[in-house]
């Protein structure tokens, strides 16, 4: 790590030792790191793109959060939201790896927020980074984390580095992956990094250390390997997955073919996990990722999760509908679109339910994921399937809950971009289309219970997405009306069983 330059300026406001500041609250460890932050004591502010998503979240109205939309490239700004914090956590970075330079901006954002750091008087920076042995063949996704720590390092604010290899939680990128291939696989044709050695690390723990650390001051200005209690090989993490579903072993065939880049397609096609993900996962996992030593545990002492442990308590979570966060919830969530910019196709139909408004609401809302669509779910099938093949999310990504709807939540390929309780939520479609679609559902009071509607709009892109609608327009009569219907009769259902 660089040498500190010159002390930072004298604070405008006084630190307070139990205030933090946190970026990427909307993401995976961000989203878990703030109420155990506030459990363990800390006003916690939090810096964001998109506020909305975190507008249903359990800690949101807690009286010692604050949220802040700012963007990060606003080194002003930042600062001024910063002022009298004693530490930042910097979990922002490129998990997409497309494009030739999402480096540099990576780098530069990191640089940005250094000189703000630096210009707030914060005591310490806190950045999770990756593992793996340093040297000319460290992949570009792991050099860039690298670039990172030195550029936050730039400002002179102390940096706490932990370097972490697979992160194993439930709704994580790395434990979806493993559990896909495991449970759709017997036989496996693999690339030869499946014997490449790791020490991957349980959610929980990794959370703990960036917690403890605050109040550790031997961790300021250090960077720290973590990781679990086993050094395994992505086939025996397999082997270690395939127990704890309870399938028989799977049969492993590494071959020298493929590259990080086919690798990723292969991921791509099998798990719920897109090429531009999977492309950075796969070609770290190249690089052997393993503590150089245990200094992060003796400083900051905790009990470590075995992989059988951690993927015990992440599958468990995934059954209790109970996943924290997910690997899906990070990114930029669009806007609304603006229908009146150009020429909009709607599709709207509605039914009547026999069955009070909250009824019928609570099962519109669990559409998706293991629940289906309620109707044409052969065509949902097909249309994720086609999605993939041409690097679309496909159907896989499922849902983090299985029966509430969440601002910014992932929803097979829809995004959930507006939730009125009760009464409506809409969602925007991430699959590849030659246009904007949304579907947005409501619910009213009628005189016989209540009224479902759907309502799909699409905005095209030119001939092509003229085109496009019109090839799909017939088959709309047999998705939503089955759709409707299948909701109606399910409403009804519910409605019955609490009478």
């Amino acid at each position: 790590m660089p040498a500190a330059e010159p002390a930072a300026p004298a604070r405008t406001s006084p630190v307070s030792q139990r205030t933090v500041v946190v970026t990427g609250a909307t993401g995976y460890i961000g989203g878990r790191l703030v109420p155990r932050l506030l459990a363990a004591g800390f006003a916690v502010r939090c810096l964001v793109r998109e506020p909305r998503k975190l507008d249903a979240r359990p800690w949101r109205q807690h009286p010692a959060v604050s949220v802040h939309k700012v963007d990060l490239g606003d080194p002003p700004a930042v600062a001024a939201t910063m002022q009298g914090a004693a530490a930042a956590y910097y979990l922002v970075h490129s998990m997409i790896a497309q494009g030739s330079d999402y480096r540099q901006q990576d780098r530069v954002l990191a640089e940005a927020f250094a000189a703000a750091a630096r210009q707030a008087g914060v005591g310490r920076i806190v950045y999770l980074g990756g593992l793996g042995e340093m040297g000319p063949r460290l992949s570009e996704h792991l050099t860039s984390r690298r670039e990172v720590e030195h550029a936050l390092a730039s400002g002179g604010v102390p940096v706490t580095v932990f370097r972490a290899a697979m992160i194993i939680g439930s709704g994580s990128a790395s434990f979806e992956i493993l559990r896909y291939l495991v449970e759709h696989l017997p036989v496996m044709v693999t690339p030869r990094w499946v014997a490449t050695e790791s020490q991957p690390i349980a959610v929980r723990n990794v959370l703990h250390y960036l917690v403890a650390c605050l109040d550790v001051p031997a961790t300021t200005g250090r960077t720290l390997d973590i990781g679990g209690p086993e050094v395994l090989s992505y086939r025996e993490l397999m082997r270690v997955m395939a127990a704890a579903r309870g399938l028989r072993p799977r049969v492993v065939l590494p071959v020298p073919v493929l590259t990080p880049r086919l690798s990723s397609l292969w991921i791509h096609l099998i798990t719920p996990v897109p090429h531009t993900i999977a492309r950075p996962l796969a070609e770290g996992l190249r690089n052997r990722t393993v503590c150089r030593d245990d200094v992060a545990a003796q400083l900051l002492p905790q009990p470590l999760l075995t992989m059988r442990q951690a993927i015990d308590a992440a599958l468990g979570k995934r059954a209790e509908d109970e996943v924290e966060t997910s690997w899906t919830d990070a990114g930029a969530m669009p806007g609304d679109p603006d229908w009146a910019g150009g020429t909009t196709y709607v599709d709207h139909r509605s039914i009547e339910v026999a069955a009070p408004p909250a009824v019928t609401f609570a099962t519109a809302a669990a559409i998706g994921g293991d629940n289906g669509w309620y109707g044409g779910n052969w065509l949902w099938r097909l249309r994720g399937a086609m999605d993939k093949l041409i690097g679309g999310p496909g159907l896989r990504r499922g849902r983090r809950d299985q029966h509430h709807l969440v601002v910014g939540d992932a929803l097979d390929f829809w995004r959930v971009t507006k939730v009125v309780a009760g009464e409506s939520f809409e969602l925007r479609a991430e699959m590849r289309l030659p246009g904007i679609a949304t579907l947005s559902v409501g619910v009213a009071p009628a005189a016989q219970g209540s009224r479902l509607s759907l309502t799909a709009r699409f905005q095209p892109r030119g001939l092509l997405g003229i085109g496009y609608w019109y090839s799909v327009l017939p088959l709309h009569g047999v998705v939503f009306s089955g759709m409707l219907r299948g909701l109606q009769r399910a409403a009804e259902r519910a409605a019955a069983a609490r009478c």
